[in-house]
């Protein structure tokens, strides 16, 4: 695909030349500045200023004739060459240099020249340092001899000869190097140190060779098979070839381009990526060169300049193509052409039109990467799609525009699929941009195009959002969620926003079937939550009726499950609470666990209120179910187990209200907690004959309290057991297992005497193993007491003994650390460091707490 890099525009034409003498022809030509000189067939230098002017962004040339001047020779000017800084034309003609004055072309006074030259060359990198002199190079007639000459205003010098392998056909110079086409092959030769280095092999009979000094240290050369080769004065090539034709006359560089002549035409390469990016047709070309960046091309009758095109308008040629890598690869290339700021702008727009093409292409991933990197203004990738931008952004797009499409439909032409992957797209750039730098300033505009496509496509992560931090603009949102049909995102909106009651009214109207919305199967229980951790009392209050009637056990955890934080400022009233529910049983009972279980208040009527609906629940349950019934089970367990655990009902009360029923367990726990342990014994054993109740009776009754109380309870449950009135086989076996299960928790003196004289020690074994066990471990542990208090009473002698040992001389001259006052009586305190102070002195509580002390008299 071609592309534009360069017009060819006259700068010399046939008739401002020759006029009407058609046998002269042009065979060199040399610019700098403003100044063209040309060299013909008939040994004449024309001399034109060179005016450039840009019209409407086309560039021309006038050329103005100043003067030509005949040689005297009768052979063709071969080549020329401007030295500015001498004011001299250097020409050659008949193998000879000649120096002329640049701007008379008179020959100098001096007439200084150089004989025997084939072809010349200035060393645009010269070593002398000398800004009053050039550097020449010739190829001499002398067979196979380079020679070095100083050329000055009104003199020349030969400094260097160096002979070389085979003949010299081309050369080129860079500081002390020469690259030289010889007869078969291209070398670099270091004319300072004599050593050469071979390039390639190549054929001077069959191709005319090229040489061309391109840059510091590096050269151009025609390769063998139509290559353009580079190579460094190390002999390496750092850049691939770029692939000529057979026949090429010329070449030059016009960065990023090599530009070649051949029989034909001009070829345009890109140095960047080798690739052949125009050609221009050109019959009858032989010379091809650049001057100061310029490069010139002439026939035998007329002088061209190919003139760049900007590289701004060639980028956007090849966006406009679709050649994205190369127009990229042009733009970063334009880095050393183009002023810093200037340049960002210019690549970041381009990086910016690469991505809407790769975009309109459905390659995602490339876009993605050339939008981030262009830092796009993401509104304008919002704005392809209709509606998404709110009615209040003032988002204008760039101009001139960054791409040619309308919007999405016109993009996508219509193909529903595309326009879908084309919004998966948006989804997935927005959700990574909108916490980023990229966002900031219009994330009103991002968050609400992302709501706006996740409504649209149903996508599970529109909950998320609205549950997060964002800036969706509540009006346009709230309409499009609305017409979608996302009533609960919508309640998550009005609720991001404050609007609590709103978004409580419509997650009510949903669960009642008043609007439809299945994004939750759990709506109902998702409100309670919401009440729940609402601070809002009077929102709590509206819908309490609502949410109970619902379900009293899930209804009843706005009161019970509020957030520890609120507990104590702002708390529901209690007594408030239970007006409520008091038409719900259910969630009363549930209220009044979480008072008396969970917060543990301790209130009498709490505890009481509690225990008579549990008691209430079971003489319910039981008045019309006689199978086992799960939740007459449970119901009984919690009233037992409060019963046990609480001290803040009202006993006599609850017992009243037991009386006459059949829960034997429930009136000897009341009888329990009134220290009537032989009603409840009594109750346990000859009503309900439970005897391992009884048993976990006297444990639980005995919790927290000493040995003594706990054996009084079992020995009293041992008398029951063993009441003379009773002759029950089962009683009397309940006795032994009681005795021997329970073994620690009797005095086995007591026993003895209560137990019959008609039972075996067989039958009482365990029971008097256990006693026996326990007895001499008794035993033991009062030993090893004694044994460490008689230790401890030792080592409390020792100090005494120690503290003793040496004498304590008290007299009239010492005085008390504390008053400094002499000692009046034989009463004093010595502290352990020998300090020693007067009794009153030491009670005195601001003496040192940290120094021990002990009275001696």
């Amino acid at each position: 695909m071609s592309l534009k890099a360069f017009e060819l525009v006259p700068a010399v034409e046939r008739e401002m030349l020759m006029g009407d003498k058609a046998r002269i022809n042009v065979e060199c030509i040399e610019c700098c500045g403003k100044n063209l000189y040309i060299g013909t067939n008939d040994c004449f230098v024309y001399h034109f200023l060179l005016e450039e002017k840009i019209s409407a962004e086309k560039v021309t040339f006038a050329a103005t004739k100043q003067l030509h001047k005949y040689l005297g020779f009768k052979k063709a000017v071969s080549e020329l060459k401007a030295a500015s800084a001498l004011n001299r034309l250097l020409v050659l003609c008949d193998n000879t240099i000649t120096l002329v004055n640049m701007m008379n072309l008179e020959p100098i006074p001096t007439g200084a020249r150089i004989k025997g030259a084939v072809t010349f060359t200035v060393n645009e990198n010269p070593m002398s340092g000398d800004p009053f002199c050039v550097e020449v190079c010739i190829i001499s007639v002398k067979r196979r001899t380079i020679q070095m000459f100083m050329v000055y205003e009104d003199r020349v010098q030969i400094v260097k000869e160096v002979s070389t392998p085979e003949q010299p056909c081309a050369v080129a110079v860079d500081g002390h190097y020469l690259c030289l086409a010889l007869t078969t092959q291209y070398i670099i030769l270091n004319y300072n140190t004599g050593i050469s280095q071979d390039l390639f092999p190549y054929c001077s009979d069959e191709k005319r060779p090229i040489v061309k000094r391109i840059g510091r240290q590096e050269f151009l050369l025609a390769g063998p098979g139509g290559l353009g080769m580079f190579a460094t004065v190390d002999g390496i090539s750092q850049r691939a070839p770029v692939h000529w034709s057979e026949n090429v006359i010329g070449a030059a560089l016009c960065f990023p381009y090599v530009v070649a002549l051949d029989d034909e035409f001009i070829t345009v390469h890109s140095m960047l990526d080798q690739l052949l990016k125009q050609t221009l047709s050109f019959k009858e070309g032989h010379i091809l060169q650049d001057f100061e960046g310029k490069v010139f091309v002439a026939t035998n009758k007329g002088v061209y300049i190919l003139v760049p095109l900007p590289l701004e308008r060639q980028i956007q040629d090849l966006l406009s193509s679709h050649r994205v890598e190369e127009a990229l690869i042009l733009a970063k290339a334009a880095r050393r052409n183009i002023p810093k700021e200037k340049f960002q702008v210019m690549y970041k727009r381009i990086l910016q039109q690469a991505g809407f093409i790769h975009f309109a292409q459905l390659q995602f991933l490339e876009a993605k990467e050339l939008f981030r990197s262009g830092q796009l203004d993401v509104r304008e990738l919002i704005s392809l799609y209709p509606f998404l931008l709110p009615t209040s952004s003032s988002f204008t797009r760039s101009h001139p525009p960054l791409h040619e499409y309308a919007d999405l439909n016109q993009l996508t032409q219509g193909d529903q699929e595309k326009m879908t992957k084309c919004k998966r797209f948006l989804m997935s750039y927005l959700n990574e941009v909108r916490s980023t730098e990229v966002a900031n300033g219009y994330k009103e505009d991002i968050d609400t195009a992302l709501l706006k496509l996740y409504a649209e496509a149903n996508h599970e992560s529109l909950l998320d959002l609205l549950v997060s931090e964002n800036f969706c603009l509540l009006t346009d949102s709230a309409t499009w969620l609305e017409k979608h049909k996302k009533y609960f995102a919508l309640g998550l909106l009005h609720h991001y926003n404050g609007q609590d009651a709103a978004a409580l009214q419509l997650w009510v109207n949903i669960v009642n079937g008043d609007i439809q919305d299945s994004t939750r199967s759990d709506l109902y229980e998702y409100i309670v939550d919401f009440l729940t951790f609402c601070s809002d009392q009077e929102l709590v209050w509206k819908y309490a009726e609502w949410v109970l009637q619902k379900s009293e056990e899930v209804g009843v955890q706005i009161f019970t499950k509020r957030p520890l934080e609120e507990q104590g400022k702002n708390s529901f009233n209690p007594d408030n609470v239970m007006n409520c529910l008091n038409k719900y049983p259910k969630s009363l009972v549930k209220y009044l666990e979480y008072l008396v279980l969970d917060k543990k208040i301790k209130k009498e009527k709490y505890h009481t209120h509690l225990a008579v609906l549990y008691l209430e629940t079971v003489l319910k349950l039981k008045s019309v179910t006689t199978d086992n019934c799960v939740e007459l089970t449970e119901t009984q367990t919690k009233l037992r187990s409060l019963l046990q655990k609480s001290d803040f009902y009202r006993i006599h009360f609850i017992l009243d209200k037991i009386k006459g029923t059949d829960l034997h367990m429930e009136r000897a726990i009341l009888y329990g907690k009134l220290e009537e342990h032989d009603k409840a014994l009594h109750i346990l054993v000859h009503e309900s004959k439970d005897f391992a109740a009884a048993e976990d009776y006297c444990i639980w009754s005995s919790e927290s309290k000493d040995l003594p109380y706990r054996q009084r309870l079992f020995h009293m449950l041992l008398s029951v057991y063993l009441n003379p009135g009773s002759s029950d086989c089962e009683l009397v076996m309940a006795a032994v297992d009681l005795l021997n299960n329970h073994a620690a928790e009797f005095d086995a003196a007591r026993v003895l005497q209560l137990v019959p004289d008609s039972w075996s020690v067989q039958l009482l074994s365990p029971f008097l193993t256990g006693a026996m066990r326990e007895s001499i471990h008794a035993k033991r542990m009062t030993q090893i007491t004694l044994g460490l208090a008689k230790a401890e009473n030792l080592i409390y002698k020792h100090d005494k003994v120690k503290l003793k040992g040496s004498p304590v001389i008290l007299s009239d001259k010492k005085l008390c650390q504390v008053c400094q006052s002499p000692f009046c009586e034989p009463a004093f305190v010595r502290y352990p460091n020998g300090g020693m102070v007067h009794t009153h002195c030491a009670a005195n509580r601001l003496m040192n707490p940290n120094m021990t002390h002990h009275s001696q008299t």
